[in-house]
């Protein structure tokens, strides 16, 4: 008996944004910290984990090539940070695998442009009477050969990437069938539970709204962050609700059901505080980052050393990535 093969799941991390500086906290967010990285590296208990930096993704916007550079390392230093190991999972730089460019054009010769011309971020710029570029117009093709390439079972995904997934799906689906079944896996999508996380407004923690917590900013600034969160002026002696109440509903989060339950006496039997809420929000908070940050600064330092990690990963990642296209390239005659 053949023992099963076991299944696989890919996570892409883009590095865009302006250049961050590793003293004041780096290119991740809080809201990254929770909503995503935390449970795309749980997968790691389920299955085979590939985890990339999607530079190439990156130039739709990008035009700052130190930023961009910086931002690689960041998320490099910062994922591992986190508890990434690369030992046990491959991390590497999309631009390292250059398969992926093949398996791109192969898959733009099988795709209807109306496919690609109702795609979100397409729709959104021509919406703002932007012109998009065609890195935008042709983004989902890439991202479906990053999926393809590597014979991913699953895809985690949050809703707004639930139709990226199903082109990629329907481009396997549509390669199978001209081509023979097996050219290429049928990814499945595995979509996220992860909370939204909200930021110090109330709105989900983003940078499109300013409202982000570096993961690895100082003690003293990091705390400055968690003391600005919105809160009503109920007196201190008076009870408080803390059901809906935006610094409980993030501390449910963070701490544990009997730490949360307390608030919830504490807040209602009045003589405590949001700013006391606040500061034991902060420290639930700095308690699980504080080991991550030091960590972060120590790998964050050694760029030759993280060089070193993208590029084993790059060359374990070239082996799945040329057994596929080599599949690929020959169901489709070019031997």
């Amino acid at each position: 008996m053949t023992e099963q093969r076991r299944k696989v799941s890919l996570t892409g991390i883009k590095p865009t944004g302006e250049k961050a500086d590793p003293a004041t906290g780096g290119s991740m967010h809080f809201g990254n910290y929770l909503g995503a990285v935390r449970p795309a590296l749980a997968l790691v208990e389920r299955f085979d984990s590939l985890y990339f930096i999607a530079d190439y993704h990156a130039l739709t916007t990008q035009r700052d090539p130190e930023a961009l550079r910086d931002n690689v390392y960041d998320l490099t230093a910062g994922w591992m940070a986190c508890g990434l190991d690369p030992q046990q999972t491959l991390l590497y730089r999309q631009s390292d695998v250059i398969e992926v460019f093949e398996l791109t054009w192969i898959l733009a010769c099988i795709t209807a442009t109306g496919q690609l011309e109702r795609g979100h971020a397409y729709k959104d710029a021509q919406s703002k009477r932007d012109s998009p570029n065609a890195g935008i117009f042709n983004y989902p093709l890439l991202m479906a050969a990053d999926i393809l390439l590597y014979d991913c079972d699953v895809v985690p995904i949050g809703a707004d990437q639930k139709q990226h997934l199903e082109l990629a799906r329907d481009l396997a689906i549509r390669l199978n069938h001209l081509y023979g079944d097996g050219t290429v896996v049928v990814p499945e999508p595995l979509l996220s539970e992860a909370p939204v996380v909200p930021g110090h407004d109330g709105r989900k923690m983003s940078k499109s709204y300013g409202n982000t917590i570096p993961l690895f900013a100082p003690e003293k600034a990091l705390r400055k962050h968690f003391m600005k969160f919105t809160s009503d002026s109920t007196p201190l002696e008076e009870p408080k609700q803390a059901e809906g109440a935006l610094v409980y509903e993030l501390y449910k989060v963070v701490a544990s059901e009997d730490q949360a339950r307390a608030m919830v006496d504490k807040l209602a039997a009045g003589g405590y505080g949001w700013g006391h809420a606040k500061q034991d929000l902060f420290d639930a908070v700095n308690a699980q980052l504080a080991p991550l940050r030091e960590r972060y600064l120590e790998l964050r330092a050694d760029e030759p050393a993280l060089d070193r990690v993208l590029a084993d990963g790059a060359e374990r990642a070239r082996v799945i990535a040329q057994r596929t296209i080599g599949r690929v390239r020959a169901a489709v005659g070019i031997d």
